[in-house]
């Protein structure tokens, strides 16, 4: 989920002036007018809006609103980054350890994304039984290679300790279950072939809710003291501290008791040899002016985890890190149309209705305090700037309004309708909460999407269109449209596998100018 600062006023007085209009806005606060990058993922290119290679205005003039547009390549990019300032910051600090990205599942599920990830080279964490069943087929198929860590996170009941037994006895032996109750080490001591283990600390957990997870150190202890005489090594010391990162300096200091302990463990278990901070990792994705020094972060994790290491006289261990919204928030955004205007009252700031639900589409609005998001016009940016308040209109929902109450508005273009507007950084967590692929708030169709995915020098896209009347009434369990209810059998479920489902709608070859228009060759 999301912390970060969305675009606002800023300094108001000194960068908004009363007629001015929305491009000298953006010119005055960020710098940049028809042409230059708003972030790494944000552009404008002649007047238009880009999201990446996707020229948004063209987009909407094909497909329609609302829409989202997930554009897989920024996975890619995203990682490839953390490697690449991680490989930096290891060589600065001289770290003799091996950086270790793992992609946090739970952020996004979908079948793109996770296979996304895994060819970008990422390796995986799992929360739940159906993420470990996934990984079992993933693995099977080849799409996870064998010496791809498969971390196995949460608390885990008797089915989901079975997915994982599963996956070792099939022979995948890069499954580490992370023991979070004492009683999971109960099951897995039977398993007849040898398993990574790891142990996630309790102690260290000081994000809300955070509390509940994990081992205290005597019960450590005790699986420490039954290893012996079973095929099983214990090798990751798993020390969340926080869910999000916001003070490094903080963060750091934090984890330095964690680091101590880990330095303790290692003394007494030989096997052990890896230190996972857990996640947290701030993104682009929320925020146009946001900065972050990823390499001089990591650099000084690496020197105080060897330093540490250095005092207690033990190897430094290999470092994962697990990325779940870093990864994945800013790959997808959606696109929705202002049906209708009302002028606020008493001096409120208008209310721009959309064609659409934000508490549906992007619940993180509702449910997490100050959430952000960067929202920002396709057109009319010579209009005149004004304060405004997006609500959704295909809910009934007073509560179906962002910013939320307190906050302050808005800065769009002044519209009587029509205008359509990019809310980014919605990648993460949204479509997940919301039930991807049920019935939602007041029956809202989830919109349709255009999924764009790189396949060696060439971009294809897939189009999945918008939630049916028909497959809401279903899923409620009112049969058809038409039909009358009537008892039946339920019907055996139907499985697609990938290779059916994936039907390339349009082919880009990167080296010429697309054809379609909304695909941009550099």
């Amino acid at each position: 989920m999301a912390f970060c600062v969305v675009l606002r006023f800023f300094a108001w007085e000194d960068l908004f002036e009363l007629e001015q209009t929305y491009r000298d806005y953006l010119r005055a606060r960020y710098g940049v007018g028809d042409n230059g990058s708003l972030n790494d993922f944000i552009s404008r290119r002649d007047g238009k809006l880009m999201f990446a290679k996707v020229d948004l205005e063209a987009l909407v003039a094909e497909h329609g609103a609302p829409l989202e547009v997930a554009y897989c390549p920024l996975i890619t990019e995203q990682i490839d980054r953390m490697q690449e300032a991680a490989g930096r910051a290891r060589a600065e600090a001289a770290y003799a350890g091996a950086f270790i990205y793992a992609y946090a599942t739970k952020a996004n599920f979908s079948e793109e994304v996770v296979r996304t990830a895994l060819k970008a080279g990422a390796h995986y964490e799992t929360s739940s039984v159906a993420d470990a069943r996934i990984a079992m087929d993933l693995w099977r198929r080849g799409i996870v290679p064998a010496e791809r860590y498969i971390f196995c996170n949460g608390s885990k009941e008797a089915d989901y300790i079975a997915a994982v037994l599963k996956l070792r006895v099939a022979g995948n032996a890069s499954v580490v279950p992370v023991l979070d109750d004492l009683d999971e080490w109960g099951a897995y001591q039977a398993c007849p072939a040898g398993l990574q283990l790891g142990v996630r600390a309790r102690e260290y957990a000081k994000c809300s809710g955070g509390d509940r997870f994990g081992l205290l150190p005597d019960e450590i202890d005790e699986v420490v003291a039954s290893l012996s005489g079973t095929p099983h090594q214990l090798v990751l010391y798993h020390a969340m501290v926080g869910s999000q990162l916001e003070d490094q300096d903080a963060w750091l200091a934090k984890l330095e008791g964690a680091v101590e302990a880990y330095c303790l463990l290692r003394r007494q278990v030989p096997t052990l040899r890896m230190f996972n901070f857990g996640g947290g990792m701030p993104t682009s994705a929320y925020d146009l002016g946001f900065e972050f020094d990823y390499a001089g972060f990591l650099e000084q994790l690496f020197a105080r985890i060897a330093a540490t290491c250095a005092r207690y006289g033990v190897p430094v261990p290999d470092v994962v890190g697990e990325f779940g919204r870093y990864t994945v928030a800013s790959h997808s955004m959606y696109l929705f149309d202002v049906g209708k205007v009302k002028q606020g009252r008493n001096g409120e700031a208008p209310w721009y209705l959309l064609n659409g639900s934000l508490m549906v589409s992007a619940p993180d609005t509702l449910i997490v305090d100050d959430q952000q998001f960067i929202v920002l016009p396709l057109t009319d940016w010579d209009q005149q700037a004004q304060e405004v308040r997006l609500g959704g209109r295909r809910t009934c929902d007073s509560d179906d309004q962002y910013p939320r109450p307190g906050q302050e508005p808005l800065l769009l273009p002044k519209s009587d309708g029509g205008l359509i507007i990019a809310v980014f950084g919605v990648g993460a967590y949204q479509a997940m909460l919301g039930g991807k692929g049920g019935a939602h708030h007041c029956l809202n169709p989830e919109m349709k999407r255009v999924i764009i995915e790189q396949e060696g020098d060439q971009l294809v896209t897939r189009v999945v269109e918008e939630q049916s009347l028909s497959q809401i009434m279903t899923a409620l369990g009112y049969g058809t449209e038409t039909q009358p209810a009537r008892t039946r059998r339920a019907p055996a479920p139907r499985v697609r596998r990938p290779d059916i489902w994936r039907t390339t709608v349009r082919m880009v070859n990167l080296r010429r100018a697309p054809s379609s228009g909304w695909i941009t060759s550099n």
